[in-house]
């Protein structure tokens, strides 16, 4: 790939990006073009071409078909924590670095958590409901205190991890469950299987990632193993859930309350109408996929996404990227580069100093990553290579992706 000038990086953010995304991009001399609403596949396959650099947020599906309209894409940021809607393994192959933030919105899911926890426990959505139909109920039945619930976490992550810490200071008792082998903090109990934490909690929330495995992890065998009169939560992925098992469990009187944040289908922008089997229960709180929906939580991942989509763009810095092998790589000084993304096979690096050579390159500094099937080769040079050297290292079996940053 021929090196491209600043001012000719052409960026694309959509879902309504935090505004400091498009200044730190803009900052950086890039062309940046924002999109209030998500893009279905055939409008994003038709916006994509000559784009350099796509920001998307949960709603947004990146597909193969897309990526073969991105001639020109180099990086994706995903402004949020989640990167099921991109296909990873096609970004991969294509040499296109993904990137999230894993660690942004944290607070603000475990906040919204804590803050509907609550708000079930204390059943104020139905207290709400009487008032507004004029109903003065002051009576404490069905109304408890947090403290001493039981809570069950499902996911022991970022998320999960630090709302166990907050839930244990209102004094819950947390017990969690993770298919990794997870290090309990505070005085949290790992449960041995799902279905131990099911049966002994009063409360369960899930929090766990959007790999394809657990897709409709949730449903009527899980439900039905949770204790009489507790409560449910997903703020995590819309697609672990059956929902219409959690209906039936609400109207039953069996669950006393859910609180769901994400869903199957959504809305691709606001105002768009929004259809779901929970609508209408008094004792579940439905929100429109906020939980890390706060402006600070905004602002923040606006900023680290941006900020990890100009460093790749100016010097190949690849740290903590989803898909590409992670290299925190020093500024340019006074050199150029070449970013040699290739196929993970012995005797590349050999073959790439052994062309340089032979061209009368010399190597100033060089670093090289590898993850799986993928290796990633930055080399530092004192000039620009030549025509000749890009084409050679382009024309190699093993490369998947080269650029030349000046």
């Amino acid at each position: 790939m021929a090196p491209i000038a600043e001012d000719k990086i052409k960026v694309l953010l959509l879902e309504n990006i935090h505004p400091d995304a498009t200044e730190l991009l803009s900052g950086a001399g890039f062309q940046v073009e924002t999109h209030d609403g998500a893009l279905g596949e055939n409008d994003l396959a038709e916006r994509v071409g000559g784009v350099h650099l796509l920001g998307i947020r949960s709603t947004t599906h990146l597909t193969s078909a897309v990526l073969d309209k991105a001639d020109s894409l180099l990086a994706v940021g995903a402004f949020c924590i989640g990167t099921n809607q991109i296909d990873l393994p096609a970004a991969t192959d294509r040499g296109v670095a993904v990137f999230n933030a894993p660690f942004s919105n944290t607070r603000s899911v475990v906040e919204l958590a804590i803050a509907e926890i609550i708000a079930l426990t204390r059943r104020l959505t139905d207290k709400s409901r009487d008032m507004h139909a004029g109903i003065w109920d002051k009576s404490a039945t069905g109304s408890h205190e947090v403290r001493g619930r039981r809570l069950g976490i499902v996911g022991y992550g970022n998320i999960g991890s630090q709302l166990s810490v907050l839930a244990e200071t209102l004094g819950m008792s947390v017990h969690f469950f993770d298919i990794d082998d997870k290090l309990a903090l505070g005085n949290a109990v790992r449960c041995s299987s799902m279905e131990e934490l099911l049966e002994s909690v009063d409360i369960v929330t899930l929090h766990v990632d959007g790999r394809p495995g657990n897709m409709g992890m949730f449903g009527e065998a899980e439900f039905a193993r949770m204790r009489q009169g507790a409560i449910f939560l997903n703020l995590s992925r819309g697609f672990l859930v059956d929902h219409e098992s959690l209906r039936r469990h609400i109207e039953s009187g069996h669950l006393a309350g859910a609180a769901v944040d994400v869903f199957p289908q959504e809305p691709k922008r606001r105002g768009e109408a929004f259809e779901s089997e929970l609508r209408g229960l008094s004792n579940v709180i439905l929100t429109p996929h906020v939980g890390g929906s706060t402006e600070e939580a905004q602002q923040d991942i606006g900023r680290f996404v941006a900020s990890k989509l100009r460093h790749y763009a100016d010097d190949g810095n690849t740290s903590l990227s989803v898909n590409l092998p992670a290299l925190a790589l020093p500024e340019r000084v006074g050199t150029h580069r070449l970013a040699h993304v290739h196929v993970n096979t012995p005797g590349v690096l050999a073959t790439i100093n052994g062309l340089l050579a032979e061209h009368g390159v010399n190597i100033e500094g060089q670093y090289l990553g590898t993850r799986g099937q993928i290796g990633y080769v930055i080399t530092d040079i004192g000039a620009p290579a030549s025509a000749e050297v890009t084409r050679i290292l382009t024309d190699m079996p093993e490369t998947i992706r080269l650029r030349q940053l000046s």
